[in-house]
């Protein structure tokens, strides 16, 4: 039965996972000023982010654990502490790089309770044929995220110093978990799942998941270098870190239109497969011109076309999966697909930053790769659920 109260729950979850994600990637719109502030290498920085992706490979088993076995509210609102505490912290003791790292670390622990219940949330709360659409907009909460913190950190930064920013996000962490806590409400699904690790080995023996887990791998592997990276992939070519911050913007503007649009479009349809094709397919023109694009309006035209086709296609690969692998937990295949894109953010990271010369070597490669998982997308069977 629907219940109206579904929508106020997946609002406050959106706004626990638009600060978590906000947190992540503070530090990557301002890489070469961080560096210089606590005079260090963008490498360096780059690891503030990067330790996210670590946790959550680490975690993300655990995390699944709590979220099947135990609660949404719960998994969820721990998570929402740890990134309140950890903001707080980061504000607290701003002029010391090694006590941020540690409140980043604190986030970082937060993450994989809070992204791993999108599909939790969904089959708790929503009827199969608003599934999608409800994992797309807790999905565009992550994009918002990251959004505001593209746009805001340089601003922020500039003007209150990086005290005063990392302050900020701790405030508005914390009224976000104060506000999940006191609206969100836990609610069973509405059929029955396997015991976590029953449904985990079956996850394992399902033919297109494990094409679905590495063309995770490939695309979140995708987004977390380019993202990370953003101000180093465009420094060469004279750009700033306000214009990396408004590319950061336009590729995640195009992601928020792509997640409302697309799992709408997938629901209507009842079909997946051919929107993670089209995703892997599209976004190739998107990511040459992030690699070669000499004058803003292209820099930003290509982020945006960028942004829309990858960033359309999580929600609908989340969805899939969960309908794939049913009735193993929601929660488990949804941590499974999110740490196949960590583990490959961490290798991707460090590849690009290893390449000799500017990033335009590693850009091509992810071009390549790209075309990779498409190819294997072709492979997948269409979703089993489509009534």
């Amino acid at each position: 039965m629907k219940s109206p109260y579904r929508w106020l729950v997946l609002a406050v979850f959106m706004l626990v996972i638009f600060i978590n994600q906000a947190s992540w990637i503070t530090f990557a719109p301002i890489t070469g000023e961080a560096a210089r502030h606590y005079a260090t290498s963008d490498l360096v920085i780059g690891l503030l982010s990067m330790v996210f992706m670590i946790v959550y490979v680490l975690l993300a088993i655990p995390s699944a654990w709590v979220i099947d076995s135990r609660s949404f509210r719960l998994a969820v609102g721990v998570g929402a502490l740890l990134t309140a505490a950890g903001a707080l912290a980061r504000g607290a003791f701003a002029s010391n790089l090694a006590l941020v790292f540690v409140a980043q670390l604190g986030i970082a622990v937060g993450q994989p309770l809070i992204l791993g219940s999108i599909t939790r949330l969904a089959a708790c709360w929503f009827p199969v044929e608003e599934r999608a659409t409800a994992a797309g907009l807790a999905t565009l909460s992550i994009y918002l995220g990251i959004l505001a913190a593209m746009i805001l950190t340089p601003m922020l930064t500039l003007r209150y110093g990086m005290r005063g920013m990392l302050l900020a996000y701790g405030f508005v962490a914390t009224a976000a978990a104060v506000i999940f806590l006191a609206a969100a409400r836990e609610r069973a699904p509405d059929s029955a799942s396997l015991p976590m690790f029953e449904g985990l080995k079956a996850m394992l023996r399902n033919r297109d998941f494990l094409l679905l887990l590495v063309i995770f791998f490939i695309g979140l592997g995708l987004f977390n270098g380019v993202t990370t990276w953003i101000e180093a992939i465009v420094r060469p070519r004279g750009f700033n870190s306000a214009q990396a911050g408004l590319l950061g913007g336009a590729m995640l503007i195009g992601g928020i239109l792509g997640a409302v649009i697309v799992p709408l479009v997938s629901d209507g349809l009842r079909r997946r497969k051919p929107f993670i094709i089209l995703a892997l397919f599209g976004l190739l023109p998107g990511l040459a011109g992030l690699a070669f694009a000499r004058t803003s309006w292209l820099l930003l035209a290509s982020g945006f076309w960028f942004g829309f086709f990858l960033l359309a296609a999580g929600p609908v690969g989340f969805q899939y999966g969960a309908e794939l692998t049913r009735p193993a937990p929601e929660g488990t295949s949804n941590s499974l697909l999110v740490v196949m894109g960590q583990i490959s953010g961490i290798l991707f990271i460090f590849a690009m930053d290893a390449l000799p010369g500017t990033m335009t070597a590693s850009l091509l490669a992810l071009m390549a790769l790209s075309v990779g998982a498409g190819v294997l997308a072709c492979l997948l069977r269409e979703s089993p659920i489509r009534g």
